[in-house]
């Protein structure tokens, strides 16, 4: 990889709340790698193990993945074909909307300067489907959850221990219940690390999912967007530190990762998702962000 400049310099992104993400000179230096996000449905956690039918039917990988396969393991190859078929309402969805895209290929890079993480995240924006606004304010919004090896199974469904059948806007969930992991305590480290940008203020949020999920904007984690035709360029500035409930982010180290797409003003479990990846800090990952 061509070596970046030691300093961040020059281009910065103007945010509506009168802050600046500060990135790395040249982009295209950094591997970009691309990831496919895919319309889960209703695919809590609970059906991914075996607990529970869905449509009379159980999730045929249960039995791998209490052996220890991962998500990836089995299905990393159909990930599209996986999304197109829950989209359609053909399985695991019964809400479907005609128009809905089964996926979208999210390409990732990452970079580091010692004392920030930098994320840069573009993709197509897919035809538009319309249904309901459930977010009127934000059209879009991109996030990503971390994990230090605390979640139980995120190192094998990255995001997934969060989602349960019992959280809000599932079929038969407590509306008041938000997304969770089992045994989730931040006082214990047992916590998702959350970030997200929303397009409507194209600003940060930061916060975690423990017992419930917390979620504000955020004077750290620094964000913005922009989208050029019909192509969406998003760049993260997240200290690597951390600050109080989040992870702190070590070199040498490599971290749980699951990305998500809110696309068309949806909001819950209506977004488009990855299967869990490992983010390396100068360490080996499926994204790493080594130090310019």
């Amino acid at each position: 990889m061509k070596k970046l400049t030691a300093a961040i310099i020059g281009v910065t992104l103007g945010l509506s709340q009168g802050v600046a993400v500060a990135e790395p000179a040249d982009w295209s230096a950094i591997e970009a790698k691309e990831i496919t996000l895919f319309f889960p449905g209703i695919s809590p956690m609970e059906w991914i193990t075996g607990k529970i039918r869905i449509d009379r039917a159980r999730h045929g990988g249960a039995r791998p993945f209490a052996q220890g396969d991962t998500c990836i393991d089995c299905h990393g190859q159909e990930v599209a074909e996986m999304g197109a078929k829950i989209a359609s309402g053909e399985t695991l969805e019964p809400d479907p909307l005609a128009g809905r895209p089964g996926s979208i290929p999210l390409n990732v890079q990452a970079a580091h300067d010692g004392s920030n993480l930098y994320m840069r995240f573009s993709w197509t924006q897919p035809a538009a489907a319309g249904g309901d606004k459930a977010d009127a304010e934000n059209p879009v919004k991109l996030a990503f959850m971390l994990d230090a090896g605390k979640v139980e199974t995120a190192d094998q469904s990255g995001c997934w221990a969060s989602c349960h059948a019992d959280s809000r806007t599932m079929p038969e969930g407590d509306a008041g219940k938000t997304k969770y992991v089992k045994d989730g305590s931040v006082a214990a480290g047992v916590f998702y690390d959350l970030v997200q940008w929303r397009s409507g203020s194209n600003g940060g949020y930061a916060g975690h999912v423990a017992d419930q999920r917390v979620l504000e904007a955020s004077d750290t984690v620094v964000a913005s967007g922009s989208q050029d035709g019909d192509t969406w360029s998003v760049v993260i500035q997240r200290p690597l530190a951390g600050g109080e409930a989040d992870i702190a982010l070590e070199a040498g180290k490599a971290y749980n990762v699951g990305f998500a797409i809110h696309n068309e003003h949806t909001e819950g479990r209506f977004h488009h998702v990855s299967l869990g990846y490992k983010l390396g800090i100068d360490a080996d990952g499926d994204i790493t962000a080594k130090k310019f």
